[in-house]
């Protein structure tokens, strides 16, 4: 199950990545439509946003659920500091584990990672998707909007000659 930003992404998310379930959190509460996708809640999530999402998640996440939070790109626009999920004391009440996960912390398992993914995306049966930007003068355009959702997949700004 995803999330996205628009009704183009959503389809994106199950047309092409094979996801089950998905929907756009401009549509309402991140908590409301992860309870419809998955009434019987949800086991683990990957949060990369923070703020709300977060907040909805902890709410449908099952007793002795997992979160490994990786990011929280809802602060980049906002106050470096938000206040606590509203629910945060739910990762008591349903013996929650919440981890912050960064990449640099794992780079021993760098060559396991490249030894399983690189034949995948070598044979095409995982791909990249690429939002491309011609040119150096158009590099905060491009910043702007991929903090905006104006890219699918990552941002790239290809240099001119």
């Amino acid at each position: 199950m995803g999330s996205a930003g628009s009704a183009a992404k959503v389809r994106h998310l199950t047309r092409e990545l094979g996801f089950d379930a998905t929907f756009d959190h401009h549509d309402g509460p991140v908590g409301e439509q992860l309870a419809r996708a998955a009434p019987d809640g949800i086991d683990v999530y990957v949060d990369n946003v923070g703020g709300g999402h977060l907040e909805g998640a902890i709410d449908v996440l099952r007793e002795y659920g997992r979160i490994a939070w990786v990011g929280a790109i809802s602060l980049h626009s906002g106050d470096r500091s938000p206040a606590a999920p509203r629910n945060l004391f739910e990762v008591v009440h349903k013996s929650l584990r919440l981890e912050g996960v960064l990449v640099r912390s794992h780079t021993n398992l760098q060559d396991e990672l490249e030894d399983f993914l690189v034949p995948h995306l070598r044979s095409g049966r995982i791909g990249t998707d690429t939002t491309v930007v011609q040119g150096f003068e158009h590099t905060v355009e491009a910043f702007r909007g991929m903090l905006k959702g104006g890219d699918l997949g990552r941002m790239l700004v290809r240099l001119d000659g």
